[in-house]
C-alpha cells in the first residue's frame, strides 16, 4: 500500500504508466479486474501474487522486465521460500537446472530481465534465493564509492552451506566494509537498565515525559507479542492517575494525553489500514506495535523508538531503529534491558552498535510529588524512588479493580514468557527464562500475584494423574505387603 501510494504520486503526470497492488485480505475479484486492464508496476505479497499467477488467466506477464524482492531475508524468514521458487518458475526467471533451458533463453532473448534483492541487512539467509533468482549478481552496499566486486553465482552456496559462505565472505554480506551495521549518524542510541518488576512504571514515566515535552512528537514502542500490544494499548487508553495521596475522581487525568494506536498481525486488514493512515497523519501520537512495523514502513516525523522487549538478533535491532532518523532528520532510540540481559550490549557492539545510558533518575525526579520532601537525598536507587513506587501501586490497584484488564494481563504474562523462551542461538545464553523471577515478571503487568503458566484444565489433569499414580502406588504396596506376609507365614 505504501509503495503503491508513492508510485501514484511519482507517476501522476505519466498517465501511461499504471501502478497497482495485490495482497492478501483484499477483494480478489477487484484485483482480477485491475490486472485485466493492465498494470505497469505491480506491488504484491508472495502468496496473493502466486494465487493470481495460477488462477487468473487475464494476468499477462510476457513483457516482464524487472522483479524486485524487497526485504528479501524477511520473505524467507516468514516461510515464503517455496512460493518464491514457484513464482520464479512461472515467470521464467529461475536460474536453476530444473527449469527448461529453452524457455529461460527465450525469455532472456526477447525481454532482458533484471532481478533485484533488497534489504538493509543482507545476510546468509538470502543465499538460496540469490542462487535461484540471480545470475552474476553485483553486491551494492553503503560503501558504493568503493569498487564493489562482482559476485559470480558460484559464490552463493545452497541452504546447506550458509555457514561456510558467511565465513568465507563476511564483508560482502554486511552493510559496510568491516562487517558492522550502519545506522544514521543523527540517531542517538541509548539503553535503560530496569529490574523486571519496575519495567511498566518506568515505561509509562518515560512516555509521559516525552509526550509532555513537545506538541509534535511521534513515538513507536515495540513489543514481542500481540497480547502485549493489546494489553498496553488498553492500559494507556484507560488508566487515570493523580500524584495526590487521596485524589478526587475529577482530579484524575489520563496518564498519557495523546492518541494511542496499536498495530500487529492478528488485527483485521481494515483495522491495520486505519492505524497505518492515522499514525501517518497525526502530529502527536503513540504507536504500540510488534515487529510487523519494524521493516519497510515509512512513518514521517517519528522522533523516538522504544524497544520495550528485546529485538533478538542485531539485524532486527537495526530495522526497528530504522523507523526514525530518516532522510537526515534527528531521532532517538531507547532499549529496555534487565540486569540479567546486559550482555546483549556486547552482542550489539560486535556489529559496531554502541549505546549510552539513559538518564532515568533525572527524568523520574522531574515529576511532581505531593507531601514528599524531595531532593533531600541527592542519589536515589530506582527501586526506592517514591514516584515509581506510587505509580506501581496505582497500576496494580487499577488492574485489580478491572476484571477484564486483569484477565488480559494474565494472558499477556503467559504469552510474554513463551516468547522470551523462544530466543534462538547464542541469544539463549543472554535471554534465559531460568534467570527470570516470574513474580517480578507478573509485576511488570501490574499483577500482584504470579499467575500459573498452564491452564486450569491442564492443572486438573495433572492433579488427577498424580492422584491416580498415588493410588496405584498404594495398591502396589498393599499387594507387596500381602505377598511378603504370606511368604513369612
Amino acid at each position: 500500500m505504501q509503495v503503491c501510494e508513492i508510485l501514484q504520486k511519482l507517476l501522476h503526470r505519466f498517465h501511461w504508466i499504471v501502478p497497482g497492488y495485490i495482497m492478501g485480505g483484499e477483494n480478489r475479484s477487484k484485483e482480477k479486474a485491475r490486472l485485466r486492464k493492465g498494470i505497469s508496476v505491480l506491488v504484491a505479497t508472495p502468496g496473493r501474487l502466486l494465487d493470481h499467477l495460477r488462477h487468473t488467466s487475464s494476468f499477462l506477464h510476457a513483457n516482464l522486465r524487472w522483479i524486485i524482492f524487497d526485504e528479501a531475508d524477511r520473505i524467507l524468514e516468514l516461510g515464503f521460500g517455496k512460493e518464491i521458487e514457484e513464482i520464479l518458475d512461472i515467470l521464467g526467471s529461475r536460474q536453476d537446472a530444473s527449469v527448461d533451458e529453452e524457455i529461460a533463453e527465450s525469455y532472456i532473448s526477447e525481454h532482458p530481465r533484471q532481478n533485484v534483492l533488497l534489504s538493509a541487512t543482507l545476510n546468509e539467509k538470502v543465499n538460496h534465493l540469490a542462487k535461484i533468482s540471480l545470475e552474476n549478481p553485483v553486491m551494492i552496499g553503503l560503501d558504493y564509492k568503493k569498487k564493489q566486486p562482482v559476485l559470480s553465482i558460484k559464490d552463493f552456496g545452497s541452504l546447506g552451506s550458509d555457514a561456510n559462505y558467511e565465513l568465507e565472505h563476511p564483508v560482502k554480506m554486511m552493510s559496510s566494509s568491516n562487517g558492522d551495521f550502519r545506522v544514521p549518524a543523527q540517531l542517538v542510541q541509548r539503553y535503560v537498565k530496569v529490574s523486571c518488576g519496575l519495567r511498566l512504571a518506568v515505561l509509562l514515566s518515560i512516555l509521559k515525559d516525552l509526550l509532555e515535552r513537545g506538541t509534535s512528537q511521534k513515538i513507536v514502542v515495540f513489543f514481542s507479542t500481540c497480547d502485549a500490544v493489546d494489553f498496553h494499548h488498553s492500559l494507556l487508553s484507560e488508566f487515570k492517575f493523580s500524584p495526590h495521596p487521596q485524589p478526587e475522581e475529577q482530579l484524575r487525568q489520563m496518564f498519557v494525553g495523546c492518541k494511542t494506536l496499536r498495530l500487529h498481525g492478528n488485527m483485521k486488514q481494515d483495522d491495520r489500514r486505519t492505524t497505518f493512515q492515522a499514525f501517518k497523519t497525526e502530529k502527536l501520537a503513540l504507536l504500540l506495535s510488534t515487529d510487523v512495523a519494524a521493516r519497510g514502513l515509512d512513518f514521517p516525523k517519528v522522533r523516538f523508538i522504544i524497544q520495550y522487549d528485546s529485538p533478538g538478533e542485531a539485524t532486527e535491532y537495526v530495522h526497528r531503529v530504522g523507523r526514525t532518523a530518516r532522510l537526515g532528520e534527528r531521532g532517538d532510540s531507547l532499549l529496555f534491558l534487565q540486569p540479567v540481559e546486559m550482555d546483549y550490549l556486547q552482542d550489539l557492539e560486535k556489529h559496531g552498535i554502541s549505546l549510552t545510558e539513559y538518564p532515568l533518575l533525572k527524568v523520574l525526579d522531574s515529576f511532581p510529588l505531593y507531601n514528599e520532601k524531595r531532593h533531600v537525598k541527592k542519589v536515589l536507587s530506582l527501586e526506592s524512588h517514591p514516584w515509581v513506587l506510587l505509580l506501581q501501586k496505582a497500576l496494580e490497584a487499577f488492574i485489580l479493580a478491572e476484571p477484564r484488564m486483569k484477565k488480559l494481563a494474565i494472558t499477556t504474562f503467559c504469552s510474554w514468557v513463551r516468547a522470551y523462551a523462544a530466543h534462538r542461538g547464542e541469544l539463549k545464553r543472554i535471554f534465559m527464562v531460568k534467570k527470570l523471577h516470574l513474580g517480578h515478571v507478573a509485576k511488570s503487568f501490574a499483577l500482584k500475584e504470579q499467575p500459573s503458566l498452564v491452564g486450569k484444565s491442564f492443572q486438573k489433569e495433572t492433579k488427577k494423574r498424580k492422584r491416580d499414580e498415588k493410588q496405584k502406588g498404594l495398591s502396589k504396596k498393599r499387594k507387596f505387603s500381602r505377598k511378603t506376609l504370606q511368604q513369612k507365614i
